[in-house]
C-alpha cells in the first residue's frame, strides 16, 4: 500500500504520493465544515435585591442593635441583661405599664443565625413590596404587623390554652418578617424563589403556607411555642392589613380623610358668608346671585359653575 509523507515548506504543508503515477488526492469540503462551533454557555450570575430605601433602614437599625448588645453584654453584661428584660417582649411585664415593649422586641437580635435569617428574608422580599406600594407602605405593613403581633400574642398567653403562660418572653423580627411574607402570597403569589442552595423553585404562596405550616407544627408541640405563636399573629395582622388598609397605605388613608374634612369646613363657612353676604346685599337694594357652594356668580359676565380654577 502506498503511503503518504507530509512535508513542510516554510509555513505550507504539501502532501505527496510515494507512488507515480497516481493523482495527488483532493481535500472533499464536506457541509459539516462551514458550522460555526457551539459558542460556550454564559455563566449564571446571582443578582441580590437593591439595598436601599426602609428596607436597608430597618436592617441597619436591627443590625446595629445586635452588635451594640453583643458589646454591652462583653463589657457590662450586668448593665446587658437588665436592659434586654425591659426592652424584649414579656406579655407580664406589658400588663404592668411596659407597653413600649410592643415595640422594642422587634429591634433586639440576640442570636446569630435567627438575625441573619431575619435580615436576609426582609432584604429578599421588602423590595418587591415597596417597590410596588412605596416605602411607607411597607414601613405600616411591617409595624403593623410587629406591633399587632405583639398585642395578639400577649393577649392569648394570658388565656393558658398552649404550653406557654404570660411569663414567656421573645425577640426578634420575625413577626414583621411574617407579615411581608403574607403580603408576598396575597399579592405576589406566582412569584418563583429558588430554595438555596438546592436548585429547586417554589412560588411564594407556596413557601409561606411551607412557614405557616411549620410555625403551626411548633405551636402545638412542646418547645419554643410563643415565639411561634407571635410569628402567627404577625401574619394574621399582615392579613389583616392588606386587605382593609388602603392602597398607599393608612397615613395616606388619614391625610384624604384630613383634608376632605378640612375642606368640607372652609365650604360650609364659606356658604354660611355667602349667604350673609346676600342677605346685606339684599337690604342695600341689589340682588346677588350665589351658586349652592357659597360662590359668587357675576351677572356681567358668564361663567361655568363647574369651573372651579377661579376660586380658592
Amino acid at each position: 500500500m502506498g503511503h503518504r509523507i507530509h512535508v513542510k515548506d516554510g509555513h505550507s504543508k504539501k502532501s505527496v504520493s510515494s507512488m507515480s503515477g497516481l493523482p495527488p488526492q483532493r481535500h472533499q469540503h464536506s457541509r459539516y465544515d462551514e458550522v460555526n462551533p457551539m459558542p460556550r454557555s454564559s455563566p449564571t450570575t446571582l443578582t441580590l435585591p437593591p439595598f436601599e430605601g426602609t428596607v436597608r433602614r430597618i436592617i441597619l437599625v436591627n443590625l446595629g442593635m445586635f452588635f451594640a448588645i453583643a458589646i454591652l453584654l462583653w463589657l457590662m453584661p450586668a448593665t446587658a441583661a437588665v436592659l434586654i428584660n425591659h426592652l424584649t417582649l414579656q406579655p407580664t411585664d406589658v400588663a404592668h405599664g411596659e407597653i413600649w415593649q410592643l415595640g422594642t422586641y422587634s429591634f433586639i437580635q440576640l442570636g446569630i443565625l435567627s438575625t441573619l435569617g431575619s435580615m436576609l428574608s426582609l432584604w429578599f422580599i421588602g423590595p418587591i413590596l415597596e417597590s410596588a406600594f412605596g416605602s411607607l407602605f411597607l414601613g405600616e405593613l411591617y409595624f403593623t404587623s410587629a406591633i399587632g403581633g405583639a398585642v395578639f400574642a400577649s393577649i392569648i398567653s394570658f388565656a393558658r390554652i398552649l404550653h406557654f403562660g404570660p411569663q414567656s418572653s421573645a425577640a426578634g423580627a420575625f413577626a414583621g418578617v411574617f407579615g411581608l411574607l403574607i403580603a408576598i402570597a396575597m399579592r405576589f403569589g406566582d412569584l418563583e424563589f429558588m430554595l438555596f442552595p438546592l436548585p429547586v423553585r417554589i412560588r411564594a404562596k407556596y413557601l409561606v403556607a411551607i412557614y405557616i405550616l411549620i410555625d403551626l407544627a411548633m405551636l402545638l408541640k412542646s418547645g419554643n411555642t410563643f415565639n411561634a405563636l407571635l410569628e402567627l399573629s404577625g401574619a394574621f395582622c399582615g392579613f389583616l392589613y392588606m386587605t382593609f388598609a388602603p392602597r398607599r397605605g393608612l397615613a395616606f388613608g388619614f391625610s384624604e380623610q384630613y383634608f376632605g374634612l378640612r375642606n368640607a369646613f372652609y365650604r360650609a363657612k364659606r356658604r354660611r358668608a355667602a349667604r350673609k353676604f346676600k342677605v346685606y346685599m339684599g337690604k342695600q337694594g341689589r340682588n346677588v346671585n350665589i351658586d349652592d357652594e357659597g360662590r359668587f356668580i357675576d351677572p356681567d359676565q358668564h361663567k361655568d359653575p363647574n369651573d372651579k380654577r377661579w376660586m380658592n
